[in-house]
């Protein structure tokens, strides 16, 4: 069968001899592989469409649900500053990463691909990336099953003042002074930034303006949502030891 898509490219790896396989976050399709002939050769009309990153529409022949076949495809974002900036390029393919591990594909449609659309563009217009990729970890925890209990105790249920709590990435959202015993390394969290996760966790990166937080809220979300992430679904993504290197050698 013959399909016609809208996707963006979130994983890209050589096959064979001049081949490619590109992995597709499709708005109508799920998540696709295909298979991109010569795409590696010198001159191949199609090597701008296996670029990660890369938003395109993509005709493809696919039999019974498996890797598909490129036919044709046409670019619509190339997305090509991203790949050009360094820091950029590792909080987009961190993303994209995070997406293709974390979500099967009859998971992905039309949000994905609007909220991968709206991450990728947000980097490119150089709004503050750790702030973009913590909206976006939020959603791939809540997509998962997994996303944090901010409003009342996880343990009680009480609604208390943001003053007395803290959050416990283990036990998956925020604890009263009084069910601290439960979890003793809760990590404290500043009203500050439980207000902002909560904002996270309430909107979709579609709707994220220019959001100006301080540099040390923005280490303080870092660090939870980095907890978050680590507890809730221990992935080892190759992109987030990037990250790891560039805030090592503070780049």
């Amino acid at each position: 069968m013959l399909y016609r898509v809208e996707g963006i490219v979130i994983r890209s790896m050589d096959y064979g001899e001049g081949n490619a396989i590109i992995t597709l976050c499709t708005e109508n399709a799920g998540k696709v592989g295909v298979l991109v002939r010569g795409a590696k050769k010198v001159k191949s009309r199609h090597a701008a469409l296996i670029q990660l990153f890369t938003t395109g529409e993509y005709v493809f022949f696919r039999n019974n649900g498996g890797l598909g076949t490129l036919n044709a495809g046409e670019i619509t974002k190339s997305h090509h500053p991203l790949r050009e900036d360094l820091v950029k390029a590792a909080y987009a393919s961190y993303a994209c990463e995070l997406l293709d591990r974390v979500l099967h594909d009859e998971e992905t449609g039309s949000f994905w691909f609007r909220q991968l659309t709206a991450c990728l563009n947000a980097l490119e217009e150089d709004k503050e990336p750790g702030i973009i990729i913590n909206v976006f970890e939020m959603k791939v925890l809540q997509a998962a099953g997994y996303g944090p209990q901010l409003d009342n105790c996880i343990v009680c249920g009480l609604d208390k003042p943001d003053e007395e709590l803290r959050i416990s990435p283990r036990l998956g959202g925020v604890l009263c002074r009084s069910c601290r015993h439960n979890d003793p390394p809760a990590m404290e969290v500043s009203p500050r930034a439980l207000k902002l996760l909560r904002l996270f966790a309430a909107l979709d990166l579609t709707r994220l303006g220019n959001v100006d937080v301080k540099e040390g809220t923005r280490a303080e979300l870092k660090k939870i949502m980095r907890a978050f992430m680590d507890h809730q679904l221990g992935l080892k993504l190759k992109s987030q030891n990037f990250l790891d290197q560039l805030d090592k050698y503070n780049i």
